[in-house]
């Protein structure tokens, strides 16, 4: 990104967000307005694309930590109304006034001159900065969402996802050159970028405007991306998703994002995982959990159940006499998989069903029960203590 694109673009007016917006503000409008003009929502229609480019070149500016203070101290500083300093003595070698060195601002003097450096470019020749319009960049950290089921998220899985955004031109390959031609030097900055404009005690430097920064000169454009060298594409990798991803979790693949300029390395991909529920399984952490109905005499008596366990043969749960509704059993080794190879437990919610039709039979052995067990009343220390209270 040029000084001049930081002093000329309001990223923050593009995203419609304020210059104090969070990370996540910034994050919410960028998704909201990418789906509004994403060129798959809104084909044939150029305007709709050229509003796309100009969202995803905002948002990989203000959602880079780094590059979003870059971005804001260049602004601050020219739209400040900034001046360069004047004097009457001669300036020193790196262009200073009296005990003024601009080499201490511009320059890589210390960690804080080598950022203002590299966010004006190399604007003053006079300091030490380098000139990082010719630098490589990384390329920007992309997001992306995909839906798993219950089953693969535990197991984990391998899907395709389909990323859109700007890179190279396909057709010319970045040169911005039609095909059969490559562009040459610019004659004027001699493939810098940058034209110079001495001022007297420094020279004063500005991207070249011949070619725009670029320091090559395309005479015969690429159709395709007019010259830019730069286009809208759509990919599709094969990304893995460990065992034991849970909803809503973010997943990172290391270089998968979009492309470098310049040589430089890709950015990231993020996924955001979301999980669709099981009709069976629960979750909690690394244990599974599932509701297994048993009747009032299975609690009372005691009894030994099948119970289901994911992707597996059913396992068999003894359940004590004198059981309470609701007691949770553990299954040891049948939960989710976790990194050092273990595996969480299976949690069995035993959950009493209440017959609905009762042959004659039924109900006559019900009524003895609850002749047998009449002078008891489960509810006495319930009442007994809320009296208290």
């Amino acid at each position: 990104m040029s000084t001049k694109d930081y002093l000329e673009k309001d990223y923050y007016k593009t995203l419609g967000v304020a210059k104090t917006a969070k990370a996540t503000e910034i994050k919410q409008a960028y998704r909201k307005l990418a789906r509004k003009y994403h060129p798959d929502a809104n084909k044939g229609n150029a305007e709709a694309e050229e509003r796309f480019k100009e969202i995803s070149e905002a948002y990989n500016v203000l959602s880079d930590e780094k590059r979003r203070k870059e971005y804001d101290e260049a602004r601050s500083l020219f739209g400040s109304g900034f001046r360069v300093p004047t004097g009457t003595r001669g300036g020193g070698p790196n262009g200073g006034f009296g005990g003024f060195d601009l080499g201490d601002l511009f320059g890589g003097a210390g960690e804080a001159g080598a950022g203002l450096g590299d966010v004006l470019g190399g604007i003053f020749r006079g300091g030490r900065g380098g000139t990082a319009q010719n630098r490589a960049r990384r390329g920007a950290d992309v997001e992306t969402e995909t839906t798993l089921s219950f089953s693969d998220a535990i197991d984990g899985a391998t899907v395709a996802l389909r990323l859109t955004g700007e890179g190279p031109c396909p057709v010319c390959h970045g040169t911005g050159a039609k095909a059969g031609t490559v562009p040459r030097v610019c004659p004027d900055c001699q493939g810098t970028g940058q034209q110079s404009r001495n001022l007297g005690n420094f020279a004063f430097s500005e991207p070249c405007k011949t070619c725009r920064g670029r320091g090559l000169v395309v005479d015969d454009p690429c159709q395709s991306c007019s010259g830019s060298g730069r286009a809208m594409s759509a990919r599709t990798i094969q990304a893995r998703i460990p065992a034991g991803v849970a909803d809503g979790q973010r997943i990172k693949l290391k270089g998968k994002g979009a492309p470098g300029e310049r040589g430089g390395p890709s950015g990231d991909l993020y996924v955001r995982v979301h999980v669709r529920p099981h009709p069976v399984f629960g979750r909690s952490g690394d244990n599974l959990t599932v509701a297994v109905p048993v009747t009032i005499t299975e609690l009372a008596l005691g009894a030994e159940i099948k119970v289901p366990t994911h992707r597996g043969a059913p396992v068999t749960v003894r359940i004590p006499p004198g059981t309470p509704n609701g007691r949770v059993f553990r299954v040891r080794g049948k939960g989710v998989r976790r990194k050092d190879g273990t595996s969480g437990d299976l949690l069995v919610t035993a959950e009493v069903t209440v017959p609905q039709d009762l042959t004659g039979k039924a109900r006559s052995a019900l009524e003895d029960l609850r002749a047998a067990t009449a002078g008891e009343d489960p509810r006495e220390a319930l009442l007994s203590r809320a009296k208290e209270a």
